[in-house]
């Protein structure tokens, strides 16, 4: 897994407040590259560095093998949850608890967003890689 991709995934899931949780899925559409898997594999290797918790299934399913840790860390920042806790069936509520990001913090996952396409690219550049990418598919095709 590239670094670059690595330290932007934890930079993102470090803006994640208490109480709130985004999918594996939103962390990648917020960066603009890779995807649910990509994040997910990031967060199984690094996530210890962040607040691992607040990544979850689209589904509000709690990292695998982490459901008891997560759930009480939920419990503890208030995180909505659905589910009978009787039954041990809790998890969390993602579209209550969904990350809805102010102006501000959109404005930091922009910066790591674009700090992250330029590493990126500098390195293609830089190894010779540009310009075998794939080819532009709506280029010199009107409508």
């Amino acid at each position: 897994m590239r670094e670059e991709f690595v330290e932007a995934v934890l930079a993102v899931v470090d803006l994640v407040p208490p109480g709130s949780v985004v999918s594996y899925g939103d962390v990648a559409e917020l960066l603009g590259a890779g995807g649910p898997r990509q994040v997910g594999a990031v967060m199984s290797h690094h996530g210890a560095a962040v607040c691992w918790w607040r990544v979850l299934r689209a589904s509000g399913e709690a990292p695998e093998h982490h459901e008891a840790a997560a759930l009480e860390r939920y419990r503890a920042e208030g995180t909505p949850l659905r589910g009978d806790p009787a039954r041990g069936t809790q998890k969390v509520d993602i579209q209550r608890a969904r990350w809805a990001p102010t102006d501000a913090e959109l404005d930091a996952v922009e910066a790591i967003a674009d700090r992250l396409y330029e590493r990126l690219h500098r390195h293609r550049s830089a190894s010779g890689l540009a310009g075998r990418g794939m080819s532009d598919p709506d280029s010199g095709m009107d409508p």
